[in-house]
């Protein structure tokens, strides 16, 4: 790679600012959200060691493939792929159209959070802020939510203008350890309500969850690993372009296996934590108001706007500051995980002019994605989750019997093309790459053995290999497989 597109891309100012930011990419809403109510209706701890799991035999080895692409081909995705084998390249698209998909509704939820921290922020001097009613008042208010939306990309826009080490890394080495800090005042806060302990049962006891009433009945074990690897897999941010990009910006000094494992741990410990925050407070507000356990509403977006928010609407004034703190800490994971999906997309324009020998101006490529994104973004703003008249069922013409996971809003839609199809798809193909494609008659293994190895003294390259080549496809192949069935519904599980 010549010096100039060096320059235009950029590099991380330390390791440790790489880690924040790729730890921050990693934790998201999927982590304050989605693992605490997987964990709970999975039975628990069955949930949680089938996780680890599969976080080790699947998550790891695909986590380190991406950083070991990127930093071997000091490019993006679509690059990274075509340098290591031509026929590949569309697996590298893949890795483009996830995050560019995502986006489109990450960042209407993104502005979901500014819209709730501007209620608390009301509420700390009216008494006490909104409850649950002001999620459907935001849904019903389509330039509302499309200001909020605009406001939370404007934000991600700065950061990326910033670059590498001036935009991300600096956002994050404040950002993540805020986060950390804040995740601890919410769950001491948690634990000191009434009935909080009903939650941490829901979490932990294998059973509890249908015993106590939050759900009919435990998931089958094939439902649990579905689940799991569907979480594990949106959770560390992966076949979404996002690690071979941060790779691409990794000297070679670094230790990508060790910062590998630390990200996958940190990832994992940050949505134990968000459970412990955010389940033991929905249930303890949902008994103490009388709410029967299996309509307290823990899970999807209502979890944090409708349920949360009567948690914080049930404790007056002083709720109205712990929403702000809570709404300010889920902000700052959806901020340090739009902006890595934004670099992914950005570069791949960057290093397409570097190939052809080109220089194009970072900060218009940055403002054009941004741009775009935005624009799709309003489709899924002004939807409302499908309040607004106008969700995909209805668009394409379709009766209303035929609606479905994967048409009943535009986030769904997006949802399913990104994190149903995209991700899991191009992780399999990445595994099968990396495991079983030749280069002038030696496996691609050869090429990154010295990125895997560099630095680490364990014997982390056979593990690798093996898992690459067979547990890691297997593993993709039903979560693919599962993704499928639950957005389109066939039954198969």
């Amino acid at each position: 790679m010549d010096e100039k597109n060096v320059n235009v891309r950029g590099s991380w100012g330390s390791n440790i600012g790489f880690l924040l930011s790729a730890i921050g990419s990693a934790v998201g809403l999927g982590n304050i959200w989605g693992f605490p109510y997987k964990m709970g209706k999975c039975g628990g701890l069955t949930f949680l060691l089938v996780y680890l799991a599969l976080a080790i035999f699947v998550g790891l080895p695909i986590m380190l493939a991406e950083l070991s692409l990127g930093r071997n081909t000091g490019c993006g995705p679509v690059n990274a792929y075509k340098r290591i084998s031509k026929k590949f390249k569309w697996v590298g698209w893949l890795a483009v159209i996830a995050p560019f998909l995502i986006m489109t509704f990450y960042s209407v939820l993104g502005g979901y959070c500014i819209w709730y921290i501007i209620i608390n922020l009301i509420g700390i001097f009216a008494g006490g802020p909104a409850g649950s009613a002001s999620f459907g008042a935001m849904l019903t208010s389509p330039i509302g939510q499309i200001g909020v939306m605009i406001l939370f990309m404007l934000i991600c826009w700065l950061i990326n203008m910033g670059g590498v080490a001036g935009g991300i890394e600096k956002f994050n080495k404040v950002g993540m350890p805020a986060l950390a800090i804040m995740l601890v005042i919410i769950i001491i806060r948690a634990w000191t309500l009434p009935n909080a302990g009903e939650g941490l049962k829901f979490m932990f006891v294998p059973g509890y969850a249908v015993k106590a009433g939050f759900i009919e009945k435990t998931p089958s074990f094939i439902s649990i690993l579905a689940t799991a690897g569907g979480q594990m897999f949106f959770s560390l941010s992966l076949a979404m372009g996002a690690m071979i990009t941060y790779g691409s910006y990794l000297g070679k000094g670094e230790n990508l296996t060790k910062n590998s494992i630390i990200i996958v741990i940190a990832d994992t410990l940050i949505a134990i934590m968000a459970g412990l925050a955010v389940i033991p407070a929905a249930v303890a507000n949902g008994i103490n108001n009388g709410v029967p356990v299996n309509e307290i509403g823990l899970s999807g977006p209502g979890l944090l706007f409708k349920t949360l928010q009567d948690v914080f609407a049930n404790m007056g004034s002083l709720g109205g500051v712990f929403g702000v703190i809570f709404f300010v800490l889920v902000l700052l994971a959806a901020i340090s995980s739009a902006i890595s999906l934004i670099e992914a997309v950005s570069v791949t324009f960057i290093d397409h002019a570097s190939a052809k020998g080109k220089e194009i101006s970072r900060h218009r490529t940055v403002t054009l994605v941004s741009v775009i994104i935005a624009l799709v973004a309003c489709l899924v703003a002004a939807d409302g989750l499908g309040e607004n008249g106008f969700a995909p069922w209805q668009f394409f013409g379709m009766a209303e019997s035929k609606i479905a996971g994967w048409n009943d809003c535009w986030l769904d839609f997006m949802d399913v093309w990104s994190e149903g199809i995209a991700m899991p798809l191009g992780a399999m193909l990445c595994a099968i790459m990396i495991g079983w494609e030749k280069i002038d008659g030696k496996p691609v293994f050869d090429r990154l053995k010295g990125e895997v190895e560099s630095g680490y003294s364990g014997k982390i390259y056979g593990f690798w290999q093996f898992c690459l080549r067979y547990v890691t496809p297997i593993g993709m192949f039903f979560i693919l497989l599962a993704q499928v069935d639950g957005f389109f519904g066939f039954g198969w599980f």
